[in-house]
């Protein structure tokens, strides 16, 4: 998959969690907006969507974490240089193995579901983290033990 050709731009999103007393996700604060919002990194030339988010939670958030599997494809088109062009975000539920030194991001926190509903900014993130709530509760209800 091509990260950008005229047209078209893909992007890797790492829905990281935690277990805690409660399932925590990690969150970012991205741009001047100061906007929460799922950790992104675009896709480079030669590189799979997927492997766009391992190398973001490694090289920019400073963390192992295992892909689980994908949660969501959302799409919609940005303006990039005075063109408009499709923006493809995938979306991969990711579980926190261990940390090191954050890298990329000034402001970063792990937030529990209800709080993460409140601070997001996005509906598509909204709906992309109900999604991974509720495949996490199904691997749970039939005892896929997840590590």
């Amino acid at each position: 998959m091509a990260a950008r050709n005229n047209n078209n731009i893909s992007i890797g999103a790492a829905v990281i969690f935690k277990e805690s007393r409660r399932k925590r996700f990690y969150w970012i604060v991205e741009g001047k907006d100061g906007k929460w919002e799922i950790p992104k990194a675009t896709v480079r030339r030669g590189e799979s969507s997927v492997r766009a988010a391992i190398r973001m939670s490694g090289e920019i958030a400073g963390m192992n974490a295992r892909v689980l599997e994908e949660v969501g494809r959302r799409g919609s088109i940005v303006i990039v240089n005075g063109k408009a062009v499709n923006q493809r975000i995938y979306y991969y539920l990711m579980i926190f193995k261990s940390a090191g030194e954050v890298l990329g991001f000034e402001k970063y926190q792990w937030l529990g579901v209800k709080k993460v509903q409140k601070a997001i900014f996005l509906k598509r993130e909204k709906e992309v983290i109900k999604e991974a709530e509720l495949l996490l509760k199904k691997w749970e209800k039939e005892g896929k033990k997840i590590e």
